[in-house]
This record gives structure tokens, sequence and C-alpha cells, in this order.
């Protein structure tokens, strides 16, 4: 009698998180395992790390954290904001007086701890949006090298770009609530127990804009460990395993419901008037300022500093939820965007090609798993594919086209939360008092403004043609 074929090691969900940096320098992990060190992914909390990132820098770089309590606790206006009193801006003024008086911190021993690499670029990027965002609309956009040339070297240890990203807004700006940590015991992050660390405002609506896709990413966590069972089962691909693959993706689909569910609660705790005027435009990146002024880090080519270079404008989009990983995933482990259809709209090959391009927001760990999961040999919607010829398997193609479909009605319902927030504020402020006209704008509406989302596209265009792409991606059988 043969001996039991050893089973397989743990799949990466499965592996413990590591605490420690993770990954070769310059930010190129080892795609050639799937070991969770690779990934950085918890298999309870995904792309949300289990335990609360850090919240204060130590004492070698207090001077950032001192500096950035100082204009959140004075409330520091916008440059652009209506109601700005002369009081306002020499208050502005003289925080930034102190920004370019601060000394060049070295960064070198920030290089020991992934952690406290993540919490320097959130500092650096929230004290460099206020510096940017106080100033006149006229004003020339100079970063001073105080902060400019520290944020430049740690962007560029964790290879990422120096400018707020989704993972500092949410990723790695969440603790636990008050209530939540019973003594000797630390819970994982749920939907009620966590709240955010830092904000430009202090306001509820900005806290919940952060929540809501914080509360998203945990779900999502469920959705990854469906992925893994169907690449595994796509392995063995007989009978059997093809009906599990077909249940798992059913379930895909009720979480994907899920995340839609999740993200309409925004409505239910942040204001859109509010986001629209006091707390977007903190996110502005550089295609996004007026008159087209290009910022300035200063420090870049001096003396000293000739290893650093100035970012592109391709690196200095805001922050967006296209900088998600975890949607990303889905979409690459559906095939959206990999499926031939003439009737994909060239709106939606642009589309996927700026959501492409948003993977360089992410934390290099979680752009080394999307590439992980484009190269899998075994990719899902050919399998599906070739498996359900010849009318074979229909459960398995219902199945297939249910997740997709899931997917599509997210997109459908997103449109509708970017016309909500986005949209029509723009138009109301446009239009003063005829805000009757547009209180119930719909997406076909929508759709003709050119306002642009924080990411700097053309928020509408950009999401129906994504939208348009993942409806091209169900598959048909004749």
């Amino acid at each position: 009698m043969s001996s039991p074929t050893p089973s397989p090691p743990p799949h990466f969900l499965a592996l413990p998180r590591p605490d420690a940096l993770a990954g070769p320098p310059q930010g190129v992990p080892d795609t050639t395992t799937v070991a969770a060190h690779d990934f950085d992914i918890d298999a309870r909390t995904g792309f949300m790390p289990p335990q609360p990132p850090l919240s204060r820098l130590p004492e070698q770089w207090e001077a950032w954290e001192r500096i950035l309590d100082e204009a959140i606790e004075r409330h520091l206006k916008l440059g652009t904001a209506q109601d700005l009193t002369p009081v306002d801006e020499a208050t502005s003024d003289a925080w930034r007086r102190r920004v370019r008086e601060l000394p060049i911190l070295s960064t070198t021993d920030l290089k020991t701890s992934e952690v406290t690499l993540r919490r320097a670029h959130l500092a650096l990027a929230w004290i460099m949006h206020f510096y940017i965002n106080t100033l006149s609309p006229t004003s020339p956009l100079v970063i001073p090298r105080s902060i400019s040339i520290p944020f430049l070297e740690v962007s560029d240890y964790l290879a990422l770009p120096p400018i707020l990203t989704y993972s500092d807004d949410v990723l790695y700006n969440w603790k636990y609530r008050e209530d939540a940590v019973s003594e000797g015991q630390v819970p994982l992050p749920t939907a009620n127990n966590i709240a955010i660390q830092t904000s430009f405002t202090s306001t509820p609506s900005e806290n919940h804009f952060y929540l809501v896709p914080a509360y998203m990413e945990l779900r999502g966590a469920t959705a990854l460990s469906l992925m893994s069972r169907i690449m595994d089962e796509a392995f063995v691909r007989d009978g059997i395993a093809l009906r599990r693959i077909s249940y798992y993706l059913v379930h895909l689909a009720r979480v994907i419901d899920d995340l839609r569910t999740i993200l309409m609660t925004m409505r239910d705790g942040c204001d859109p008037e509010v986001f629209y005027h006091e707390v977007r435009p903190w996110f502005k990146g550089q295609d996004s300022m007026h008159g087209g002024r290009k910022w300035v880090f200063e420090g870049v080519g001096e003396e000293g500093y000739e290893h650093l270079k100035h970012p592109t404008e391709d690196e200095l989009h805001g922050p967006s939820a296209g900088q998600s990983a975890l949607i990303h995933a889905i979409d690459i482990f559906l095939g959206v965007g990999s499926a031939a259809s003439s009737s994909a709209s060239s709106s939606g090959k642009t589309g996927m090609n700026f959501l492409a391009q948003m993977q360089n927001y992410m934390p290099r760990h979680h752009r080394a798993f999307l590439r992980h999961l484009s190269f899998n040999p075994r990719q899902l919607r050919a399998l599906v594919d070739a498996e359900t010829t010849e009318n074979r398997n229909p459960e398995l193609l219902s199945a297939y086209n249910t997740a997709v479909t899931a997917l599509r009605t997210f997109r459908d319902w997103h449109l509708g939360i970017v016309a909500m927030y986005i949209v029509s504020p723009s138009r109301r402020a446009g239009i003063g008092n005829r805000l009757a006209a547009t209180e119930h704008l719909s997406v076909e509406e929508a759709e003709s403004s050119g306002e642009k989302g924080t990411g700097g596209t053309n928020a509408m265009t950009f999401l129906k043609g994504v939208r348009d792409k993942t409806a091209s991606t169900v598959l048909k059988k004749n």
C-alpha cells in the first residue's frame, strides 16, 4: 500500500503575519513564494493589519508629530475657504513658518521598522497636505526641505509616491475605541471597535469617510479566503472540485454584495456638503491644483541630496478608493479587464489602465500580491470558459456570472455614491439657490459632469467605463 500524499503547505492566507520589515530592500518583494510575509495579508483582517498601526513616532521624530498636532488642534483653514478670515490666514502663515524652521531629521533609523516607516509616511503626508492646501490659490507650491527631503526618502524606502495615499487614510490610520480593549486582551479590529487616528477636520463626516472603507477591507478578508480556496480547487479540477468552486463563487458574490451594503452606509455618517466643501479639498494632488500649479520639492538635486528625485506627475495623484488592493484583487481574480470584448467602451479600457496605475500607490507587498494573482497559471475565467462548453457544468457558469454581476452591481452603486458626494455638491455650488434642480441628480446626468475625483480622473466617466468593462466580463454561452 502506497503512503498517503503529504498535505500541501499552508496557504499564504493561513500563515502567521510577521512583525518586522518584510521583503527585500527598494520595494521589490519576492513573488516566487506564497508566504504571508511577502504579501502582508492576514487571514482574519485581509489587507488591514490585525494590530493597531503606530499612533506616534519615537522621540527622535517627535518634531513631526508636534507640528502635525498643532495643525489639527488649530483647525487650520483651507486657503480656498470662502469664510477665511485675516486671523485664519495669520494662523496658517505662522504654522507654515514653523514647518519651514524644522530641522531636517535623518530617516536612516526609520528603515529598521516597516511599521515606523508607515507612520512617518502618514505624518509627513498630512503635514505636506496641510502646508499646500492652506496656501492661497495663487501662491507658489513649494514644499520646504524640512519636510520634502525626509518625505522623499521615506517614500523611497516604502516604494510609495510622496503624497497622501489610501493606505495613509484607511489601512494605517485606525485605533481601538477606548471602550473596546479589555485589560490584558487585544481584540481583532472589527466594525464595532475601531476609530480613526488622524484627520484634517476632526469632523464626524471625515472620520466616517475613512471608517466605511476600513469596514469594507475587514469584510473583504472573507473574499480573499474564498479566492484562496477556489485556487486550491482549480489545481485539482475534478468534478468535486468544480462543484466546490461553484459553491465558493456563490459565497463570493454574497461577500461582494456585503461590500456594496457597507459602501452605502457612507450616507449614514458622512454629509455630502461637508465632505465636498470641507474634507475633500485637503486630498488634492498636483493635477487638481488651481491654475495648474506644479509642486516643487525643495532640496532635490542639492549637495548632499543628489540621490533624491523629483516625483513625476503620475506620482502626485491624490488618494482614492482606486488605491485599495481589495477591489483590484477581485477584478484580477474574476478576470475583469482580461476579457476580449468588442463591446467594451474606450472609457472602460482607459479606466482599467488608470486602475493599473493606481497600484503604484499601494503598499508594495499588496502590489506583489496582485502581481501574483495576475500571473497565476490557472486563471479562473479561462477555467470556467473551458469547463462550461457544450452546456457542461451550468452551475459553474451561473456561479461565475453571479459573482461578476455582483461586482458590476457594486460599481453601479459606487456611481451613485460619487454622484451624491462629488457631482451633486459641485452643481449645487455652481447654481447657488437652484438647489432643487439637482437634489436628486441621476447617474446619467452626473456622467456629463467634468468633476474630477480625488485621484485626478473625471470621476463619473472613469467609473462608468470600469463598470461597463465589468459587465462585459460575464461569460455568455450559446
